[in-house]
């Protein structure tokens, strides 16, 4: 997700383009357009071979891609942190592929997508999919993690083997042509966002990067040269103008966007900046439901994600780990992402609560210094700091911890994508709590792409099915226990999506057409159309297997 910047001027006008840039990408369209007759006409078997192709070139570009990626962020070669970007850049991009290409094989074989994974149940009597380990790598190097999709109330066993597989259920189809506007955060999401339109909805695409991303675009060229070469993919780069121009281009069937909800709100109803008659222009398209955008639209927006610490009685070495754990979902690339933990749930109540403030307090301070990259950073730290001028300064990050006078709606209702993180009490234990907690969460924090819970094992049996009916009634589309919720965006056979329960609160621009118009899912190697919820693991300190 790809935070907004406080807007100085309106969007520029795709009249502001000139001749010869329309004429660029209205060429690489009409590629395209070539390109979509190229993939429906390819079997199921032919796919799989060029996506091993694919992976051959990801995997020789690795290094320039992971090195290009860490420059872009400042992170220079003697930086700790520069193996982020491998492990969020190509590493998750070979992981899908490898996903992709197992499901089309079974496909091509005539068995389906879901042939030898198990199904189980989930509370409220729904089918689980055991997502996660499916390897005998993932079962040694993650031991102790397990996932699973939680499929939406009524889906039977039956339908879900039988529907899984989207659009390569009808290989022939043609999808036509796709925007995808890419993230600016983390270089493996643009090309995941281009993978899922290709294989759920046979649609090729033209990948418009984010600025951020521009050093990106001869890495993607090179890596995704077999998707480049028979017009499958273009990738082109560009400000608002050109954006603009292409999300209202005839000739472009829909468009996905990994952004923010003030930049989908500006494609949706019209720029919000500008003159006055522009604001109210949109201003009354959004009352009256009348979009300027009239083909659908896809979205990933982020949110503020609450990380639920139900309390227990927990040694010291489990206080300080996971502490450090809290930190860490915070601060990750800088806490520029869009499930970018940012607040704290805890009890009031909860006789180790200050124990666990002060170790959050020292595992915030430490955790390596690293550049505040992202653009207009700076106004959103200094949006915290005027919202909370008592918050603590810890170097170049701030820890808001909410009081009983505070007021923490700015807290819970703005996505700061920085590194800003806050804590606030809840009253209760056990069950009290956790049921509390949920209810905050859903009702009081913008967004539902992500939500972590932390509790300890033997908590957890203490509340016996009630764990698993709160968790049910947690309103979000990824939920990890005793992980971060990047476990399920890096996991491909797992789903990434916002929960449908809750489709009013996805963005700003919340309506019956948005309803319509907005999919509960992001990407899936599975290619489900349901809903991603749970991707627990396990109280395993002792053999760090759920590492900050």
């Amino acid at each position: 997700m790809t935070s907004p910047a406080p807007a100085k001027s309106a969007t520029p006008p795709a009249s502001a383009l000139h001749d010869a840039e329309r004429e660029r990408l209205d060429s690489a369209i009409r590629d395209l357009q070539a390109g979509s007759r190229t993939w429906a006409s390819l079997t199921i078997a032919q796919r799989v071979t060029l996506l091993r192709a694919v992976r051959t070139s990801t995997a020789a570009n690795i290094e320039d891609w992971a090195q290009t990626a860490a420059e872009s962020k400042g992170l220079n070669a003697a930086h700790p942190l520069r193996g982020e970007e491998w492990l969020s850049g190509p590493y998750s991009v070979l992981g899908a592929l490898d996903a992709y290409i197992d499901t089309l094989t079974k496909m091509a074989e005539g068995r389906g997508a879901l042939d030898g994974i198990r199904l189980s149940r989930a509370p409220g009597g729904r089918v689980a999919v055991d997502a996660f380990p499916l390897t005998g790598s993932d079962r040694i190097l993650l031991k102790g993690f397990t996932g699973q999709v939680w499929l939406e109330p009524g889906i039977t066993p039956n339908t879900a083997r039988r529907d899984a597989g989207l659009g390569q259920l009808s290989p022939g189809e043609n999808g036509g042509v796709g925007l995808v506007l890419g993230a600016g955060n983390i270089t493996s999401i643009p090309v995941l966002d281009v993978m899922y339109e290709l294989l759920a909805h046979n649609r090729v695409a033209l990948l418009k990067v984010n600025p951020t991303q521009d050093a990106m675009v001869p890495v993607f060229e090179r890596a995704l040269a077999p998707l480049v070469e028979p017009g499958l993919l273009r990738i082109v780069s560009g400000g608002p103008a050109v954006g603009a121009y292409l999300t209202g281009h005839d000739d472009l069937v829909h468009v996905h966007i990994t952004g923010s909800a003030a930049t989908f709100d500006a494609i949706v109803w019209g720029p919000s900046t500008g003159s006055g008659a522009q604001k109210a222009a949109a201003k009354r398209r959004r009352r009256e439901n009348r979009p300027q955008l009239t083909k659908p639209i896809t979205a990933e927006l982020g949110g503020v994600s609450p990380i639920i610490v139900v309390p227990g009685e927990w040694s010291d070495a489990d206080i300080t780990f996971q502490a450090e754990h809290v930190a860490t979902m915070r601060l990750q690339n800088c806490g520029h992402n869009c499930i970018a933990g940012q607040v704290v749930l805890m009890s009031a109540d909860w006789p180790q609560k200050e124990q666990f403030r002060a170790a959050l307090r020292r595992a915030y301070a430490a955790a390596p210094d690293r550049p505040i990259w992202y653009p207009n950073s700076d106004v959103r730290m200094s949006q915290a700091a005027g919202d909370y001028p008592d918050a603590l300064q810890l170097a170049d990050r701030l820890l808001v911890e909410i009081g009983a006078d505070d007021d923490a709606r700015a807290l819970e209702n703005t996505e700061y994508f920085a590194p800003v993180l806050g804590v606030e009490e809840l009253p209760g234990l056990g069950q009290e709590f956790l049921d509390g907690a949920i209810a905050h969460a859903n009702e009081r924090l913008q967004g539902t792409l992500g939500a972590n819970v932390i509790i300890d094992l033997a908590t957890e049996k203490g509340l016996g099915s009630g764990f698993g009916r709160a968790i049910a009634a947690l309103h979000y589309g990824s939920i990890a226990v005793n992980t971060w919720t990047a476990f399920g965006f890096i996991t491909p056979t797992m789903t990434w999506a916002r929960s449908p329960a809750t489709r009013s609160r996805t963005s700003a621009a919340a309506s019956a057409w948005c309803t319509t118009h907005c999919c509960s899912t992001v990407w899936s190697a599975r290619w489900y159309e349901d809903r991603s919820v749970r991707s627990p693991g396990r109280w395993l300190r002792c053999v760090r297997a759920l590492g900050p």
